[in-house]
């Protein structure tokens, strides 16, 4: 079983920055790849990146393109998502999922994670 806890979630205006922390627990050693997705309310659960244990990393969703950057420190256990110039279309609940996939250029779907942390959310004002 892998527990995945995220952090770093919260409140800011517009223009400022975050940065996300997931935390990996567990017996991990089926994962191969960490991922962040995020779900407004009444919107679909939507692919931001990918990283593999290689460090690879998948192409950005075009929505975040040049704004946010992920990261990952192996050895700690931690996946990072760096935001910066956020607008309140990134207000969301933002989650860390791992899986075992082939290399990929995408982030690809939420199925093909098996594992999914609660969540954090991110709430941007005008």
């Amino acid at each position: 079983q892998v527990r995945l806890v995220e952090t770093g979630g919260g409140s800011v205006q517009a223009g400022g920055s975050l940065r996300l922390s997931c935390t990996v627990s567990g017996d991990n050693v089926m994962t191969n790849c960490m991922a962040w997705f995020r779900q407004a309310p009444g919107k679909q659960r939507e692919g931001i990146v990918a990283i593999y244990n290689t460090g690879e990393i998948t192409s950005y969703a075009d929505a975040v393109k040049g704004r946010f950057t992920v990261s990952q420190d192996i050895a700690k256990g931690k996946v990072y998502l760096q935001m910066n110039s956020l607008t309140p279309d990134d207000t969301a609940m933002y989650y860390c999922a791992g899986g075992r996939r082939h290399s990929s250029s995408s982030v690809g779907a939420t199925y093909e994670y098996k594992s999914w942390g609660q969540g954090t959310q991110v709430t941007v004002s005008s």
